[in-house]
């Protein structure tokens, strides 16, 4: 019996979308996000297990063929994908699980995962996205270029989601997935709330 809630959050690369989720997890207990596996370099400060796990294009080419993702997806030439057995494993222990994925996987999940809640994050404007890109120094101008263009792509599928965040204003939009996910909680078809209920009417 799955107990936990699965929210898949997309948002194009400069949202601010992984600062976001950093704070929420701070602030809210019984919540993990996925560590997803890819198949690109680590950045610097990136550490293998905790912001993703770094395999070869060969590896991960057998966890496909042992359908070990819940989905996967190319990305800027590079692959990601998310454990199928981590994800069952943490929901069935009644924790809460992010996956930020972008648009392609968060379909694939949808239909495996018919129950779970789909978050957008935009930038409050092109220009906002561009600077906060830019602001980065990681990236060289083609670069950047290129995930401008590829943010348009993946903005063209906000409407995929349950949800809308605008991060124009951090603390705003953090508050705003902070209530998603306690609302989600609040259903009154929760299955984290059965044991109490059969309890209390007994």
């Amino acid at each position: 019996m799955t107990l936990g809630t699965l929210f898949i959050i997309s948002a194009p690369s400069g949202a601010g979308k992984t600062s976001l989720v950093a704070e929420l997890l701070s602030r809210l207990d019984n919540l993990q996000v996925s560590v997803s596996h890819t198949t690109r370099p680590s950045r610097s400060g990136e550490k293998d297990g905790l912001d993703y796990h770094f395999i070869s294009h060969q590896q991960f080419e057998r966890m496909v063929e042992n359908q070990q993702f819940v989905e996967y997806a190319k990305v800027h030439s590079n692959f990601y994908g998310t454990s199928e057995e981590w994800v069952n494993s943490t929901l069935d222990q009644g924790i809460d699980v992010i996956l930020e994925i972008d648009w392609q996987g968060a379909e694939q999940v949808r239909k495996k995962f018919p129950r779970s809640e789909s978050i957008f994050i935009l930038p409050p404007s092109k220009q906002a996205l561009f600077e906060r890109l830019k602001g980065r120094g990681q990236d060289s101008d083609a670069v950047i270029e290129q995930r401008v263009a590829a943010a348009k792509e993946e903005m063209s599928h906000y409407n995929d989601a349950d949800y809308l965040v605008i991060n124009d204003q951090f603390e705003l939009a953090c508050k705003q997935l902070h209530n998603i996910i306690e609302a989600k909680r609040c259903e009154i078809n929760s299955q984290r709330y059965e044991k109490l209920l059969i309890d209390l009417l007994s």
